[in-house]
């Protein structure tokens, strides 16, 4: 480690960079002069991986992954430094998740040689993105119940199926997805996960709108889709060992905890960068004390929250935590965004739904955002999920009785 830079001489030296090479938000940006949405968001994506590559070329993207996969292999002290210093600056962010901080880590240790040259490297030079096909309509939040099949024929596999709730797969190369591939195992040990190409004339993707007119969800259909056997991530028939340690590293992100992370990613939703405070100028409510008190309390929170991301993440990187103490960060950062955008709406009332475009221009927004709050407690594995990780794979309790367990799958009961 005496060969690694200083994390102090690091960030003065990436102040320097960012600051000649960079550009600033707000700058003008092709982004800006797309005629409608779609095409701007395709535009964002396009711009994002010029910018990914440009952070790699100087050697300022993968900070955290290890030089033979394209990385810096620095510390997540370097990563935190850089994603300081880098406020302002425009960052490709959208690759953030699941690409790296996700998909990429996962890879890493899971993955071949030949997996980590191609898709590692590939992801932190901006060359590849990557995202997630996990989800089915049929298994909710039951991923060990999933649908689609694969079956080995030759030096291929041969993939039927569908997922849905795939993040910005519109977007990416390729997709690390979740198979059944023996059904005569119980529902956990016939699976198998797979790289996958997202656009093949095999593979229909549809993108879901959401009731806030993102498009970012997309849904796939797969008939006879094609692929080579070296896809295979891990062993056949333990994929629920590999997708296992892919949604830890997803836990880890959603709870803000991962050293992948690259610039400052905002929260999502129409109000991420709406404040309390402003919200309370907006109608008037500044000087009341119950208002007050809700400002007080979402800072007490805030608080909290970044207390505790710190700790956990000490607890897991010392061994004294398990690593499904992840879940535990990824609790939190859905219930607390959740309890904000309540207060919100307590705050706005009547305006976040009959409000114009008003003078601030966020206060219908916040009624736009208040229907998507559920979506924190979806990702990344649903709340209810994270608690009984927390409960049973931290706090040690019995386990809750599942009917299916140790039964082929094939035998499995399921609704039609």
């Amino acid at each position: 480690m005496s060969d690694v830079e200083t994390v102090d001489a690091f960030r003065l030296r990436a102040r320097t960079w960012l600051k000649g090479n960079m550009p600033r938000l707000g700058d003008s940006n092709p982004v800006s002069t797309a005629i409608d949405a779609e095409e701007a968001d395709g535009l964002s994506w396009l711009r994002s991986r010029e910018l990914q590559k440009m952070l790699f070329a100087a050697g300022f993207a993968g900070l955290a992954f290890p030089n033979e996969y394209g990385g810096q292999g620095l510390t997540r002290e370097h990563q935190a430094a850089f994603n300081a210093e880098c406020i302002g600056y425009e960052m490709p962010l959208r690759l953030n998740a699941p690409s790296l901080s996700i998909c990429a880590p996962m890879l890493l240790d899971m993955g071949t040689e030949e997996q980590k040259q191609k898709y590692v490297r590939g992801a932190i030079s901006g060359e590849l993105v990557l995202c997630q096909f996990l989800s089915e309509p049929s298994g909710g939040s039951d991923l060990a119940g999933l649908l689609t099949r694969a079956q080995r024929d030759g030096d291929t596999y041969v993939i039927n199926g569908q997922k849905c709730w795939s993040s910005a797969a519109y977007a990416a190369d390729y997709a690390t997805c979740l198979v059944r591939t023996d059904w005569d195992a119980p529902k956990h040990r016939g699976l198998s996960m797979i790289i996958v190409p997202v656009h093949d004339q095999a593979t229909h993707l549809n993108r879901v709108r959401m009731v806030n007119g993102s498009g970012e969800f997309c849904e796939e259909f797969f008939t006879d889709l094609v692929v080579p056997a070296d896809n295979l991530v891990g062993t056949e028939n333990d994929g629920w060992t590999v997708g296992q340690r892919q949604l830890f590293y997803e836990r880890q992100a959603a709870g803000g905890a991962s050293p992948y992370m690259s610039g400052n990613l905002p929260q999502t939703g129409n109000t991420a960068r709406i404040s309390l405070e402003e919200v309370t100028r907006a109608v008037g409510k500044n000087n009341e004390p119950a208002t007050r008190e809700l400002v007080g309390w979402a800072h007490a929170q805030d608080v909290v929250l970044g207390q505790l991301v710190r700790r956990v993440t000490i607890g897991m990187n010392s061994g004294e935590y398990p690593a499904m103490a992840s879940s535990i960060m990824r609790l939190a950062h859905a219930d607390i965004p959740q309890q904000k955008q309540d207060m919100m709406l307590d705050i706005v009332g009547d305006q976040a739904v009959t409000s114009g475009v008003d003078d601030e221009g966020f206060l219908k927004s916040v009624g736009v955002s208040y229907l998507m709050r559920q979506g924190t407690s979806l990702g990344g594995g649903s709340s209810e999920m994270s608690r009984n990780m927390i409960s049973e794979r931290v706090l040690m309790m019995p386990r809750e009785y599942a009917a299916d367990r140790d039964v082929p799958f094939k035998d499995v009961r399921r609704g039609r």
